[in-house]
C-alpha cells in the first residue's frame, strides 16, 4: 500500500528539479510576450458546469471529460479546454463592451484520453483570446502572435500551418451531402484514404468538378500559391469567399514579416464543432502532436449571451518543453544564485551575507553546514538545484567556489 501511494495515475506525473524551473521560466518568457501585444490575463475556475462544455461549446467529446457532482447534484467538470469558460466569463462580465477584449491565460486542462493513445490527461496550456473582432487583421494577429512565441521561446524552425473552417463547409453544402457521410468523408480525408473517397463520392450525385475537388483535398496544402491553385478548381462562390480571407490573411502575415514560418493547409479539418473560420496548428521537430491549436469562434461567446466574433489559440507548454528539449535548445536559466554553507556561530554574518546578496537580485539559500557530508556532496547539491556559487562560512572567513 505505501508503493501504491508513491505513485501517480496513469496520464499525470510530478515535474520537479530542473525540468519544472525550465517550465516555470518558459513560462515567463512568454507570459511577456503576451503582454507585449496587449493581452490581459484572466483566470477561469479548474472546474466549470458540464453544460459549459457540451454540445457545440465543446473540444472533446462527453466520455473524454472527467465528471463528479456537487452537493446539489449538478454535473461538474474538470475544464477540458479553457475558451468556453472564457467565453462564459466574457458574456458575463463585459456584456455592454464594444471595444474588442484581449486575454491571456495560463492553466491545466483535463482530458480523459484512452490508456492506448498514450498521451497525458493533464497539461498545461497558455493562450490568448481576441474577441469582438471579426477582421482579417485579427486573424493575421493571431498567427503573429503564435510565431512570435515560438521564436521566443528559442524554436529556429516550425511552421504554422492555416486552414479554414468554411472550405470543408462550403463543398459539403454545395455536394449535399447527408451528416453521416459528411463524417465519414472528413475521416477518409483525415487519413489520406483516396480509395475510399473516391469510393464515397462516385456513390453520390456530384458534380465532375466538386469531385475533382474532393479527390484532391487532402493535397491540397503548400505556400501561399495554393490558394491561386485551388481557385481554378471551383466556382463556389462561399469557397471562393474563404480563399480571398486566406489570402487577406497572408498580407497581415507579410506585414508583420513572419510569411517564412506559414503554409496553407485546405484540407485541414477539425473535430472543434465551434470553430466557423481560419484554423490553424503550429508544428516543430521533437513532438509528434501541434503545439499550437487555434482558430476563429464567432458563435461561441454569443451561446453565452453576448454576440461577439472571436479568434483564439492555445499554447501546450508541456508539448513545446519537451520539443525544446529534443532539439537541444535551454531555456535560459541565467539567474544569478549562490547556497551560504555556515557554521552555528557564523549564523549571524550568514545572514548578514545573504540580505546583502538578495538585494543585488541574487537567488541566496541558507544552510548550516552538516560535518558528516562532505563538500562535493554539497557541490552535487548545486548543481541539481542550478545554483551556481558555494560560499563557506566558517571562523568567521569565507571561502567562494564556482560550481562547474
Amino acid at each position: 500500500m505505501r508503493d501504491i501511494l508513491l505513485h501517480t495515475p496513469e496520464g499525470v506525473r510530478d515535474i520537479y528539479g530542473i525540468e519544472c524551473a525550465r517550465k516555470v521560466k518558459l513560462q515567463e518568457i512568454l507570459s511577456q510576450v503576451f503582454g507585449q501585444y496587449g493581452y490581459h490575463t484572466i483566470q477561469t475556475p479548474a472546474f466549470e458546469f458540464f453544460d459549459i462544455f457540451n454540445g457545440e461549446r465543446g473540444t472533446v467529446k462527453s466520455r473524454e471529460m472527467y465528471k463528479f457532482f456537487d452537493r446539489e447534484g449538478n454535473t461538474l467538470v474538470l475544464r477540458p479546454d479553457i475558451t468556453p469558460s472564457i467565453a462564459r466569463a466574457v458574456a458575463k462580465y463585459y456584456k455592454d463592451d464594444q471595444v474588442p477584449l484581449r486575454f491571456t491565460y495560463l492553466g491545466n486542462v483535463f482530458i480523459n484520453n484512452s490508456s492506448y493513445q498514450g498521451l497525458m490527461k493533464e497539461t498545461t496550456q497558455m493562450g490568448a483570446e481576441l474577441i469582438g473582432a471579426d477582421s482579417a487583421q485579427a486573424d493575421g494577429e493571431m498567427i503573429a502572435l503564435a510565431i512570435e512565441l515560438q521564436m521566443k521561446a528559442g524554436l529556429k524552425k516550425f511552421v504554422l500551418d492555416i486552414g479554414h473552417a468554411g472550405f470543408f463547409r462550403a463543398l459539403m453544402e454545395e455536394a449535399g451531402l447527408d451528416k453521416d457521410s459528411e463524417n465519414l468523408l472528413k475521416s477518409l480525408i483525415e487519413n489520406k484514404n483516396f480509395f475510399g473517397i473516391e469510393s464515397l463520392i462516385e456513390e453520390k450525385n456530384i458534380s465532375r468538378e466538386l469531385r475533382a475537388v474532393l479527390m484532391k483535398l487532402p493535397d491540397l496544402s503548400g505556400s501561399w500559391e495554393i490558394l491561386d491553385n485551388v481557385r481554378e478548381l471551383t466556382s463556389s462562390k462561399k469557397a471562393r469567399s474563404v480563399l480571398d480571407r486566406l489570402s487577406s490573411v497572408y498580407e497581415v502575415v507579410k506585414a508583420y514579416g513572419y510569411e517564412e514560418y506559414v503554409t496553407f493547409d485546405l484540407g485541414m479539418l477539425t473535430t472543434y464543432d465551434y470553430y466557423t473560420g481560419i484554423i490553424f496548428r503550429g508544428y516543430t521537430y521533437g513532438t509528434g502532436d501541434a503545439i499550437v491549436k487555434g482558430g476563429r469562434y464567432d458563435h461561441l461567446v454569443g451561446q453565452f449571451g453576448k454576440d461577439s466574433p472571436a479568434v483564439g489559440f492555445a499554447l501546450v507548454v508541456d508539448q513545446l518543453l519537451a520539443a525544446l528539449g529534443r532539439q537541444k535548445i535551454q531555456v535560459p536559466l541565467n539567474d544569478q544564485s549562490a547556497l551560504i554553507l555556515y557554521a552555528l556561530p557564523d549564523f549571524s554574518q550568514a545572514v548578514a551575507m545573504a540580505k546583502n546578496l538578495r538585494g543585488q537580485n541574487i537567488q541566496v539559500t541558507l544552510m548550516q553546514k552538516n560535518d558528516q557530508l562532505s563538500e562535493n556532496e554539497y557541490m552535487g547539491y548545486c548543481r541539481q538545484n542550478m545554483i551556481q556559487s558555494l560560499i563557506t562560512l566558517q571562523g568567521g572567513e569565507k571561502n567562494v567556489k564556482e560550481v562547474g
